[in-house]
């Protein structure tokens, strides 16, 4: 196949908080992670490819975790949306350092940092060539970042949501604690709602899976990965309904 054709028009790709991390720090921002990730997703978009991104917050601050030690649950889930503006900045500042065209779009009005999500406008970015961030989550408590992918990708029509990890796929167990993990090739969102892998939740796969939207789950660490995924490459486990 042609690594120069891309097989998506329009995709969306979500990334941990974690991912900007990098390898030698516990919390906060790499810049060499985030220049990395963000050379990969300009190459993606040179291809002519439109790429909608949505980022957690979990480098920063975590909501679910601070609820678990005591902290009012909303007020948590307030300040994890919080934690992904401060991601979805960063990634568009390294974005346009490599000439990309990048908004930042969030469910919490913020205007002077960023662009209210709406639909339409969040639509004609992307024809026009623009990278658009998702900020925010939902704009509610008690959902998840990758509820905020799935529901922003089924929104902009996304062609595939792109779930980049620190591992080559979906596996049975966790691959970096157990050597004999098995990794899955193909599943169907209620596979994995069946074996409770933890790939996305519930509620997520649940959207996925009514409104026939399949997931690709890659390796973010490995370069290049992202381009051979956007071109066809068969890599990373596709979880796509029957």
């Amino acid at each position: 196949m042609n690594d120069e054709h891309p097989v998506y028009r329009r995709i969306l790709l979500k990334l941990s908080g974690e991912a900007l991390m990098g390898g030698s720090q516990r919390l906060g921002i790499d810049p060499q992670t985030v220049d990395r990730i963000c050379g990969e997703v300009a190459e993606a978009a040179l291809l002519g490819v439109q790429i909608g991104l949505v980022i957690g917050g979990g480098n920063i601050f975590r909501g679910l975790s601070a609820s678990a030690r005591g902290m009012d649950r909303v007020t948590a889930d307030n300040m994890g949306m919080l934690a992904t503006v401060i991601n979805s900045l960063a990634l568009q500042d390294y974005l346009e350092r490599y000439q990309v065209k990048t908004r930042v779009m969030t469910a919490i009005k913020m205007e002077e940092l960023a662009e209210p999500f709406i639909r339409r406008r969040a639509v004609h970015h992307l024809e026009k060539g623009y990278v658009v961030v998702f900020g925010a989550g939902t704009g509610n408590p008690y959902f998840t970042t990758d509820t905020a992918a799935a529901l922003r990708a089924i929104e902009i029509q996304a062609d595939v949501i792109l779930k980049a990890t620190r591992v080559d796929g979906v596996y049975d167990k966790d691959p970096v604690l157990y050597p004999d993990a098995v990794r899955f090739n193909r599943l169907t969102p209620e596979e994995c709602i069946h074996r409770q892998l933890k790939v996305m939740d519930t509620t997520a796969f649940t959207l996925c899976m009514e409104n026939k939207l399949p997931i690709i789950v890659y390796n973010l660490n490995e370069p290049g990965n992202l381009k051979k995924v956007i071109t066809g490459e068969p890599i990373g486990t596709l979880v796509k309904g029957e």
